[in-house]
């Protein structure tokens, strides 16, 4: 037997994912709210690991801008400002035409039947259907996850789509009901529909940039900024 595997170690690898799991799950759900600094002690006795475990678990929250570390003032949950919340929606803007433009050119019909259904959040275009109730929830989530585009759907996934239930808890500017959304979706939906990739990528650009613009307006006059 090779004598230089460590089982400890990879012991510790699992225990640094449940222990990263669980502070995500805390920070999403607002139990660790934005600016609290972290006590090492307290949360390696919570979550049941070792503090170099649990170290490696923060690393990664630092990787994702979710918590900060300042030397000798520790650890803390980083608070996003309006212009880091604004800078993240132009990452998006940018890569979410590239996925209606890829999803465009690579779904199958049933993936874009349940698409369409998903744009519909409403009254159901004759003929559409929904399979099941988070399908017509989640039109931008479920066209980003089928783009096929692995790297997109990742970066999207935890850079925006995870925080922004978090940000709209913290931040009553981003808070807002859209008629026009419901519009634009479907308008997307169709371009897709039709396989026509140019279409959806501009589409879904227009899209994300007037509702970029709206939060940009409401930052500059200082409208519900908390």
């Amino acid at each position: 037997m090779d004598e230089s595997i460590s089982f400890p170690a990879a012991r510790d690898g699992r225990d640094a994912d449940r222990a990263f799991d669980a502070i995500l799950k805390e920070i999403l759900s607002g139990t660790l709210p934005a600016g609290m600094k972290l006590n090492e002690p307290d949360l390696s006795r919570r979550h049941g690991v070792k503090r170099g475990p649990l170290r490696e678990a923060m690393r990664r929250l630092q990787g994702r801008n979710l918590v900060s570390y300042t030397p000798n003032a520790g650890a803390r949950i980083v608070k996003h400002s309006a212009e880091d919340i604004l800078q993240i929606y132009q990452v998006r803007e940018g890569l979410e035409s590239m996925a209606a433009r890829l999803c465009a050119e690579h779904l199958t019909d049933v993936q874009i039947g349940d698409l369409r259904v998903a744009a519909a959040e409403g009254p159901f275009p004759e003929g559409l259907r929904p399979r099941n109730l988070e399908d017509r929830q989640s039109f931008h989530q479920q066209l980003v996850s089928r783009c096929g585009n692995a790297m997109i759907a990742r970066v999207l996934d935890e850079s925006f789509f995870q925080l922004l239930r978090l940000w709209r808890s913290n931040h009553s500017w981003l808070r807002h009901s859209d008629e026009n959304s419901r519009a634009d979706h479907m308008r997307i939906a169709e371009a897709i529909f039709y396989r026509d990739g140019d279409s959806a990528e501009l589409l879904m650009r227009n899209h994300l940039r007037r509702l970029r613009l709206i939060l940009v307006e409401r930052v500059r006059n200082g409208n519900g900024l908390d």
